[in-house]
């Protein structure tokens, strides 16, 4: 567990009635805990100059936090509990185990306490059966965020440290399979569990294919609209980008889905929009970085707004 600390004395005053600190805009300074997985590896240090790096997106927008005089620490598991104003459940997981749920219910205050399921059978609103009416192409995917391979990648580091494995139970898919109809699926795709058969529906472009990608925390957001030569379009391999409005139907299930920070990717067809993938720890994209840095200030409005809030 790491703990970061901003003491700078010039960027805050204490107010002596209250026996809190506050930044210089006036807002208050509140303790920060993410809550992860004992084996996620949020943070890590970088050769040659070990250097503080993190697969995830929410490191940067801590480190704006930490700037503006927040303190952040990172707790690994559930045998600490250490005193925090405000929590973020963190755990990069499909399915968070229910032992970090009830661990995230000990804070004042959870960001994304709701959306401990984000598996493509709850959260898309492509998945189909195999009696559907569709007659264009369809994906197959597992129902697993990123084919299944955190949850493999913390079976593994668990069996390493003589643990049980979190997900026993979960299978990794070598990639996403397209096939022109339904009735090209093999019938034992739709007896899986683990599986889920989708609408194939990417918005055809000119040079490629479109794809949307909404970032939010709080009341802050980003709505971008990303255009690639390959079908299944992905921050890392964008052509260009354009920003879009978040439709009113796709706010409405962010609600029901219990998400105050994260990203979903989506498209529009036939003039609906359509989700297919909701993440709670969005990673990071290298060749979008300064694109997504310039966007941490913005979403650190977000998440002192929900301080504002709750603290």
């Amino acid at each position: 567990m790491l703990c970061h600390p901003q003491t700078r004395p010039y960027d805050c005053v204490r107010t002596h009635n209250r026996g809190r600190l506050r930044n210089q805009a006036g807002g208050r300074m509140a303790r920060i805990a993410v809550i992860t997985h004992e084996f996620d590896g949020f943070e890590r240090r970088r050769w040659p100059l070990l250097r503080r790096d993190s697969p995830y997106m929410l490191f940067d927008l801590l480190e704006e936090l930490k700037r503006r005089g927040h303190s952040v620490r990172i707790v690994a598991g559930t045998s600490a509990r250490p005193e925090a104003d405000i929590a973020i459940l963190h755990v990069d997981a499909t399915v968070t185990p229910p032992e970090y749920v009830e661990y995230a219910r000990t804070y004042p205050f959870c960001l994304n306490i709701g959306a401990a399921d984000i598996s493509k059978r709850r959260v898309s609103g492509a998945v189909i059966d195999k009696d559907h009416g569709w007659r264009g192409p369809v994906i197959v995917k597992s129902s697993l965020n990123n084919l299944g391979t955190r949850e493999q990648t913390l079976n593994r580091r668990s069996r390493r440290a003589g643990r049980p494995e979190p997900f026993p139970d979960a299978r990794l898919l070598d990639r996403y399979r397209i096939h022109n109809s339904l009735a090209d699926v093999p019938p034992a795709v739709f007896d899986r569990k683990d599986l889920v058969v989708e609408k194939f529906v990417p918005e055809p472009e000119p040079d490629g294919f479109g794809a949307r990608f909404w970032l939010f925390c709080g009341e802050r957001e980003r709505c971008t609209r990303h255009v690639s030569p390959q079908n299944l379009v992905k921050g890392e391999d964008t052509i260009r980008r354009e920003p879009v409005p978040v439709p009113d139907e796709l706010r409405a299930l962010r609600r029901d889905l219990g998400f105050d920070y994260g990203k979903f990717d989506f498209v529009m067809h036939e003039g609906r929009a359509v989700l297919l993938d909701a993440n709670k720890t969005p990673g990071r994209v290298r060749n979008l970085s300064a694109f997504l840095a310039a966007g941490n200030a913005n979403l650190a409005d977000g998440f002192e707004g929900l301080i504002r809030q709750h603290v």
